[in-house]
């Protein structure tokens, strides 16, 4: 098309054509996990020679401002969730992803992650088995992780994601959180899933983990990933870029093995899915305290996640989590130049 330059073709991926100057256009596939969205998009091309370094080079202005112009209003929302496609490390991988929201970059997405390993089938990026189980591997920031694909009879049922070692961080991480203006002492707890979490009952603010509550919730999130800046407890014992609480996951006791949560992770997001590195950080706390069994994680809209430990090393767990995504629609967003508001906004 003359006049466009195009992000993310399937036939050209993260190759720009067009002439100078033109509107851009930028293709992009659509799912959701959980109800959590997922915006897939191939490119821009990004340098560096792992997927951890290009995360760091993907604040560049000119890469950056694709992020935003998929993420941020009128396009997208506060709430948005999206990745970018790039090279995996090496090639014991099918794919690389970068993972953004509306502040920038993550370290790991579960959610994400599992529509990927759909994304991969249905578009034919990895070969699968009409009738049976197809790994697709992918290099993350924090590792490298599996998504299991299951089909049946040609259709995909479920995705079981194989996550990278979580840990315990700590216990009883002494917080001040401030509700209407009034600060509370609480405790959380601290672990790692590919990301930093905290993690403290929703019980200990008076409130649950419910629709009409998630105001308070956010602003809570908030107030505790702020006490927790620099923390030594939001440290990553091995890698300094994987450090920093990411999400304050506020959780419900349901039953044995079942829970339900809130992640309010980035500058006050919502994760409508059980959030996938969250479940992860919980298996490791919960495994810690002698749970073996299965977790059912249910998230604030009523989806479910299963998690358990597939395996121990050390003091790390290899969590497995199932759940499954749906494809919601394929985009083709553009940008005028001479559109004043640019690559978009936030009023969160």
């Amino acid at each position: 098309m003359a006049g466009v330059t195009r992000i993310g073709d399937q036939e050209r991926p993260g190759r720009a054509s067009g002439a100078a100057g033109g509107p851009v256009e930028i293709h992009t596939t659509d799912y959701h996990t959980g109800g959590e969205p997922f915006r897939i998009v191939t490119g821009p091309e990004i340098p560096g020679a792992t997927v951890l370094e290009r995360r760091a080079n993907a604040s560049a202005p000119e890469i950056d401002r694709v992020r935003r112009l998929l993420c941020h209003e009128p396009r997208g929302h506060a709430d948005m969730y999206g990745c970018f496609l790039v090279p995996p490390d090496d090639e014991g991988a099918h794919l690389g992803v970068l993972f953004w929201h509306k502040d920038g970059y993550s370290t790991a997405c579960g959610h994400g992650t599992i529509a990927l390993g759909v994304h991969a089938v249905e578009s034919g990026l990895v070969e699968a088995d009409p009738d049976g189980d197809t790994d697709v591997v992918v290099d993350v920031p924090s590792g490298r992780v599996t998504a299991r694909v299951r089909r049946r009879g040609g259709v995909i049922e479920s995705v079981t994601f194989r996550n990278v070692p979580s840990h315990v961080t700590a216990r009883n991480v002494p917080v001040t959180a401030v509700v209407a203006g009034a600060p509370i002492e609480v405790t959380v707890d601290v672990a790692y899933g590919g990301a930093m979490y905290a993690c403290v009952p929703a019980a200990a603010f008076g409130l649950a983990v419910e629709p009409r509550h998630l105001t308070g919730l956010i602003a809570l999130g908030r107030s505790i990933k702020a006490s927790l800046a620099g923390h030594p407890a939001a440290r990553h014992p091995a890698d300094d870029r994987l450090s920093g609480i990411y999400g304050v996951i506020f959780y419900d006791e349901l039953g044995p093995g079942r829970q339900r949560n809130v992640t309010v992770f980035a500058d006050g997001e919502v994760d409508r899915s059980p959030c996938g590195s969250g479940t992860a950080a919980r298996l490791a706390l919960l495994h810690e305290a002698g749970f073996t069994g299965e977790l059912t994680h249910e998230s604030i809209v009523g989806s479910v996640f299963t998690g358990r430990v597939a395996e121990v090393r050390g003091d790390a767990v290899i969590p497995e989590i199932t759940g499954m995504a749906y494809r919601t629609g394929a985009h083709r967003f553009t940008l005028d130049p001479r559109d004043p508001i640019g690559p978009g906004f936030t009023l969160r």
